[in-house]
């Protein structure tokens, strides 16, 4: 049952901790008008980010205690970041490219 509810976290922190991001995202990428085609690379820069504070926060404060809860390794954790910066930016980078 614990393992239900975990997953039913997870599920509500990513589609409302993403659509919250979105909400203030969206009105960025769409000052451009070729930005906008490229706002699921943002998507996925933010479900990167919420990836990481799940793991590295969140799972921690959960129903499930499990044996396979432990932090991502620093560099990792900071690969995803970098990745996920790049990925929120790369529409506006894109845009200005494709100009």
């Amino acid at each position: 049952m614990r393992v239900l509810l975990e997953l039913v976290r997870i599920v509500f922190l990513f589609i409302f901790g993403g659509a919250l991001v979105w909400v203030v995202l969206a009105p960025f990428y769409n000052v451009h008008p070729l930005s906008r085609e490229y706002q699921w690379l943002g998507v996925l820069g933010v479900y990167g980010i919420l990836f990481v504070f799940y793991r590295n926060r969140w799972q921690f404060s959960g129903w499930y205690k499990g044996k396979g809860r432990k932090k991502l390794p620093l560099s990792l954790t900071r690969i995803i970041i970098a990745g996920s910066m790049v990925l929120i930016a790369s529409p506006w980078v894109m845009a200005m490219f494709n100009y």
